[in-house]
């Protein structure tokens, strides 16, 4: 545990690390209280959660920079490591510990290596990431030098300046991930009834995170929307918490929907598609219709990903070939046969690798392979401190 370095504070070791397009604080689980309130309180204060500023801790002001890796032993056979994935609201006082999250999975590895958590490879280590959100398994496969993961590299991903050593997660393991079913409905499309009176056709699929899927059109979108539209579009966030809202109640996610906020603030996201076409990302770069397969953008926390979400794009791969569902009806002519699909976001193109047999089972289809490359750079170790007024 942590230890006192002046009457008034605590002094807790921690690493600033980026892991995909987001950026964490990554934290030894042993350093910190067991589960519960105190650890959830000396989160909070960590990373300066209730204040959209995040003034007074480590947080980014954006939900892409504050979340929380904690990482110790492993706790089930198969297994390296245990990951715990925590989510810090910005402007409520919410730890949430629902779901995953891909990207800051993709730091994971790298930090249990180099912290001596397992033992490296000569040129590459596999990691077998016990993830205790969904208690399902990721596998990391890391570049590594001298017992060291390494970071350079000629990866790129869109969203990252530069370019970096690539980390492949491999995500075969994580169908039905909070539910245990892929379709958790068993219907490849349901229809949400909306207040206004109107239906909504919809996917809800769940691999490695829970993601009700729409048609851009049917929310009154084109699809190449950008966050600097959506989010502070309050009608339009409404229409969204709505949407999540009907289909964490139909899965039993919340009693009510009007309650999604409170009773399950992370989960399911909402991801509207569309077919690919030509746009301009917030970069200001064009990412072109030719180099992509659709057009997706998600929403978590009311609020629109500035890029796109690794467990996101792993449930929108295996959503894609689902016949009929609605992401599979957004792809572009042959894409569903291909085994690499591209998904544009508001930063530009990711690619993920999915392959496929057809089953007759509910999704008609099977999983062979599903993964993602991601880069890591660890920026920062230290100690972070905390108030000891606050810290248990």
């Amino acid at each position: 545990m942590a230890s006192y370095l002046e009457p008034e504070q605590i002094a807790i070791r921690c690493t600033l690390m980026r892991g995909g397009t987001s950026k964490g604080v990554y934290l030894h689980e042993h350093d910190l209280p067991p589960p519960g309130p105190a650890r959830d309180s000396l989160l909070k204060r960590i990373m300066g959660t209730p204040d959209v500023m995040q003034i007074d801790g480590l947080g980014g002001t954006h939900l892409v920079t504050s979340k929380i890796a904690i990482v110790g032993p492993s706790s089930v056979p198969g297994a390296d490591i245990d990951y715990t994935f925590a989510q810090a609201e910005l402007d409520k006082d919410v730890i949430d510990y629902t779901g995953n999250c891909g990207n800051i999975s993709a730091g994971v590895g790298p930090f249990a290596l180099d912290a001596g958590l397992v033992r490296p490879g000569e040129t590459e280590t596999e990691i077998r990431i016990h993830n205790t959100n969904t208690s399902k398994i990721i596998v990391a496969r890391v570049p590594t030098r001298n017992g060291r993961a390494r970071v350079q590299g000629d990866f790129a991903i869109a969203g990252v300046p530069g370019t970096g050593a690539e980390i492949f997660l491999d995500y075969r393991m994580t169908a039905g991930a909070k539910t245990g079913k892929i379709l958790p409905t068993g219907n490849r499309t349901d229809v949400l009834k909306l207040e206004n009176g109107s239906e909504l056709e919809v996917t809800i699929c769940d691999v490695a995170n829970t993601i009700v899927f729409c048609r851009a059109a049917d929310v009154g979108l084109k699809g190449d929307e950008l966050p600097e539209t959506i989010n502070p579009d309050e009608e339009l966030v409404q229409r969204f918490r709505e949407i999540r809202g009907k289909a964490a109640e139909r899965i039993g996610y919340c009693s009510d929907w009007r309650r999604v906020d409170e009773e399950s603030p992370f989960l399911p996201f909402v991801v509207f598609v569309a077919k690919p076409t030509d746009y301009v990302t917030m970069a200001g770069t064009k990412a072109s219709a030719n180099g992509m397969d659709l057009r997706a953008r998600l929403i978590f926390m009311n609020r629109c990903h500035e890029s796109m979400a690794g467990t996101g794009s792993m449930c929108i791969a295996s959503a894609s070939r689902i016949p009929d569902s609605i992401v599979n009806q957004a792809l572009a002519d042959g894409a569903a046969e291909k085994k690499t699909l591209s998904i544009g976001h508001p930063l530009g193109i990711m690619h993920v690798r999915v392959e496929t047999r057809p089953s007759n089972n509910e999704e008609g289809m099977e999983i062979d392979a599903l993964g993602f490359g991601r880069t890591a750079r660890r920026i920062m170790d230290g100690y972070v401190y905390v108030p000891a007024s606050d810290a248990y």
